[in-house]
């Protein structure tokens, strides 16, 4: 079983006797990577647990090389780029085991006036679950994470320029023991240290990328679910690392498979019982059914925070287990929401998002999607059985280009999540659309070099 976190006063007893002399505290950025600091024991108990550390508000208003870019209101030249504060979530603070002497806890970002940092997507999940708090329900969550792993180390990988890397497996090992085994002692490692930092390890197992896995963990709460997947995520590419080899999480590292990250959510009221399971067809309430059709209803309209990147509509392929058709289904994998379960494990399963979304954005717009369905009482559609991929079905956006249109002009996003969190992602998009645009691929090299 997993270990409990640790508290402060047992924190207090380790850095004492020298057994911890580092905590980090972590938040998560726009693009879903964890960022922070290491503080040494003594001072993150003496000062940071009780009044938090400062960073510069950048962090939330940059590029995935770290550039500073235009456009962003809470963050530019013009505002001095002055501090935002990370404060301690103190539940969250618990041992690191594949880092010596390591502990790590969470943080809300907010401002130095008390009030919350809008664009964090910590406080954006935060906010919806206050709306579901309201009806006296949580939301509880599971995110099924793929990666593919690399013999390769990540500095041999840079200098290659990413090219004939090495996978752990030479052909599609979905499932298989045997191949499983190839990279078992990794596997192993991350598994271990997962449960050595509080998480439920449920299982491993291969899947049909040359070399791409997944490991499973049990469904939490929503936040601690986005918590865990953050670390996890993180600490993953750490292990790896120490082990001479990398990992990608990137949607669709090439032509094979893509990595998807498959979202489990259900409801419960705070006596425990199931919200959307029911004696309706296929095990609904008809507030389950109101949140499915509210998962409908926005989903395109939200697909840039389930598909954040150039690379994210890459994976969207037809018969790629990567469903883009707005239809639910019973069991049916070609849908896009998909009704899986029965009776407490009742829950919908969202297939779009790939192995590089933000948790924290993700979750934030099925909770948003399913409110407005309840609280406006949408009807749900039968569900479709057979090929979604061979219907006409609306579908969600195929490019960024086109989600973020769709983002920015949506007045679902608007309500759910205000102007300033829906301006602030618009302009993410537009600045990787940007240099995209700038950029030179070999793609155009190889076909235009000498034949054009």
């Amino acid at each position: 079983m997993p270990e409990a976190p640790l508290t402060l006063e047992q924190l207090w007893v380790e850095a004492e006797a020298g057994q911890i002399d580092t905590v980090v505290i972590a938040f998560a950025d726009m693009q879903g990577r964890m960022q922070g600091k290491r503080l040494s024991a003594r001072y993150f108990l003496e000062e940071v647990a009780g009044h938090g550390s400062e960073g510069c508000n950048y962090l939330l208003a940059v590029d995935v090389d770290m550039n500073t870019v235009d456009g962003y209101a809470m963050s530019s030249w013009d505002t001095g780029y002055g501090d935002f504060v990370m404060r301690p979530d103190l539940g969250t603070l618990r041992r690191v085991p594949w880092l010596p002497g390591t502990a790590l806890v969470h943080a809300d970002l907010g401002w130095a006036d008390g009030s919350d940092v809008a664009a964090s997507p910590r406080q954006i999940l935060r906010r919806q679950l206050a709306r579901l708090a309201e009806h006296d329900w949580d939301a509880f969550v599971g995110t099924e994470l793929e990666f593919v792993v690399y013999q390769d180390s990540y500095e041999d990988a840079w200098r290659r320029a990413y090219r004939d890397l090495t996978p752990a497996n030479q052909y599609n090992v979905d499932y298989s023991l045997l191949g499983g085994a190839r990279v078992e002692p990794l596997l192993r490692k991350i598994r271990n240290g997962m449960a050595g930092a509080g998480m439920y390890v449920e299982s491993a197992k291969g899947e049909c990328n040359l070399g791409q896995h997944e490991i499973a963990f049990r469904f939490a709460r929503a936040l601690a679910t986005c918590d865990n997947h953050l670390l996890y995520k993180t600490g993953a590419k750490e292990i790896a690392a120490q082990e001479g080899m990398s990992i990608t999480f990137m949607a669709k590292p090439n032509e094979r498979e893509g990595n998807s990250c498959h979202v489990h959510l259900s409801l419960r009221d705070r006596q425990g019982r199931p919200v959307l399971a029911g004696d309706g067809p296929h095990g609904l309430s008809k507030l389950g059914e109101h949140f499915i059709a509210g998962q409908q209803a926005c989903l395109r309209d939200f697909t840039l925070l389930l598909a954040p990147n150039i690379n994210s509509y890459k994976r969207f392929q037809p018969g790629s287990f990567a469903p883009t058709a707005v239809k639910w289904g019973v069991d049916n994998r070609t849908c896009a929401l998909r009704l899986v379960g029965h009776g407490p494990s009742l829950r919908v399963e969202n297939r779009v998002p790939g192995g590089d979304v933000n948790p924290y954005l993700a979750v934030a717009a099925l909770v948003a999607s399913g409110l407005h369905g309840i609280e406006r009482e949408l009807p749900l559609e039968d569900p479709f059985a057979g090929n979604a991929y061979a219907t006409d079905a609306d579908t969600v956006a195929t490019t960024l280009r086109e989600a973020a249109v769709d983002w920015s002009a949506s007045e679902l996003a608007e309500r759910a999540f205000g102007q300033d969190v829906v301006e602030h992602y618009a302009n993410n998009a537009r600045v990787e659309l940007a240099a995209f645009d700038r950029a030179v691929t070999d793609w155009e090299m190889f076909r235009g070099f000498e034949r054009l």
